[in-house]
Formats: structure tokens, C-alpha cells, sequence
């Protein structure tokens, strides 16, 4: 069975048709990959999945448990966690700060506990504070601990947002163009990571516009064309496929 179905999914938007039936299926433990052309639905893709919006139709099951129109909030409690193209860092926070974000949902939020400051509530800061440097280790910034985030440069900035979606502990990892903006050897960073997550057993659905960081990572691939479901299969099958290099390079070329 695999970790996550999507079953004829479609959202409108007035008359605009962003995604329009779109089915495909990703099991646990790989890197599947959304590709295609500017404004082909990818992003919106996402959205729909990881709660942001909610589907016009279709299905979305996510260990055969419909999760379709659940909130980002109950969809990070199943394991699901996500960045954006964006950067959506707290600028006036620590860089350790904004990783210990992502782990609120794992924390006694207790307002009695907090105010009067019990020892467990402390210790239990202690080791999330711990937690999240290593996290900031794993991803490659580690000199980066003690620093606060407006002091580092974009490249890092779009690995600590990483940091912060693996604090969740999450099962199933959406990357929304985590090399956009990065200059070769930044990519190449994010490229090794991503692949670093996979191995650390992290489910990775990714979306960018790098081809050869998309063709080096990817088990399988999806190729969407103005919200449609173009093409799906391995980086080979998808690369030889005469839609997809239509849908890229226009059906002359």
C-alpha cells in the first residue's frame, strides 16, 4: 500500500482550473519529484496536499486515512510537514530559535507549567534546545548554532527552513524549490542533503526547476502541464517521454 494516494485531485479558482484530475500514488521511503513548466499546477499541488487549500474534488489518503481539506496543523500531528519557495524564517529569532519552532506540537504548552517553571517543563527545553542544534548539524550549519537568523546568508537560510520541517519528525517531507536561488555549490549542498533525509528513512516530494538536481535525486517523477497530469515514471522514462520534451521545449523543438 503506499504512503500517499491521490486520486483525481482538482481545485478552481473562479474559472481557472489550476489542477484538474490529477492521480498518482507515492510509496514510503523515496524521493518523488513534481516537475513542469512555469504555472503548471505544482505549487498548487502542494497546497492542496499539505492543507493549504482545500480540493474542489478528488482524493487524497495518506495511509489509506482520508486527509483531504485537513488543516497544515492536524496534517503535522500525521507526520507531514512541508517548505515553501519563500523563505518563512522569524528573522528576529536565533537560528537554533526558528528550529525549535517546528517541534512546538512535541511541546508542554501547559501555561500553568510554564509560568511557574517546573523542572520537567525546563529539562525538556533543555533537550529540545539540544535537538535542534544536532538538527542544524545534520543539515550542514553548524557554526551557524549560536547565530541569529537575520546574520546568515540566503544558501543557509534555505537549509535552516529544512532543519526546522525535520524538527516535526516528520514521515513525509514536501521541499518546494529548496534550491531556487542558490548559487552551483549551494545546490550541490541541498542536492546532498535531500538525498541525506531520503537515507534517514524521510519519504521527499519535491518540487525544482533543477533538472539535473530533480534527474540525480529522483525514484520517480510527476510532470504537470497546466494542471494536468502529463507524464509519471523514472527519471529515464520521463526524460525520453516525447510530451514532456513538447511540454519543455515546445512540440517544433
Amino acid at each position: 500500500m503506499a504512503l500517499l494516494d491521490v486520486s483525481q485531485l482538482s481545485i478552481h479558482f473562479g474559472g481557472v482550473k489550476a489542477v484538474q484530475n490529477v492521480s498518482f500514488s507515492i510509496d514510503a521511503g523515496i524521493v518523488y519529484s513534481v516537475i513542469g513548466p512555469n504555472g503548471a499546477g505544482k505549487t498548487t499541488l502542494f497546497n492542496l496536499i499539505t492543507g493549504v487549500y482545500t480540493p474542489t474534488s478528488g482524493e487524497i489518503r495518506l495511509d489509506d486515512e482520508s486527509i483531504g481539506g485537513k488543516s497544515p496543523n492536524q496534517l503535522a500531528t500525521r507526520g507531514v510537514a512541508r517548505t515553501f519557495q519563500n523563505l518563512q524564517i522569524c528573522m528576529n529569532m536565533s537560528a537554533r530559535e526558528n528550529v525549535m519552532v517546528g517541534a512546538h506540537l512535541r511541546l508542554d504548552r501547559n501555561l500553568i507549567k510554564a509560568a511557574l517553571r517546573f523542572p520537567g517543563l525546563k529539562r525538556r527545553d533543555a533537550e529540545m534546545c539540544e535537538e535542534a542544534a544536532e538538527l542544524m548539524r545534520f543539515v550542514g550549519l553548524e557554526k551557524y548554532i549560536e547565530a541569529r537568523a537575520d546574520s546568515m546568508p540566503y544558501g543557509a537560510l534555505k537549509r535552516l527552513e529544512i532543519a526546522r520541517a525535520l524538527a516535526m519528525k516528520p514521515r513525509l517531507l514536501f521541499l518546494d524549490e529548496p534550491a531556487a536561488g542558490l548559487n552551483p555549490r549551494e545546490t550541490i549542498e541541498v542536492d546532498h542533503l535531500v538525498r541525506k533525509v531520503a537515507d534517514a528513512g524521510i519519504t521527499v516530494v519535491l518540487v525544482e526547476h533543477d533538472m539535473k538536481m530533480v534527474m540525480n535525486l529522483s525514484d520517480r517523477i510527476l510532470v504537470l502541464d497546466y494542471g494536468k497530469k502529463l507524464a509519471e515514471g523514472t527519471g529515464e522514462e520521463v526524460r525520453k517521454n516525447p510530451d514532456v520534451i513538447a511540454a519543455y521545449l515546445g512540440a517544433h523543438a
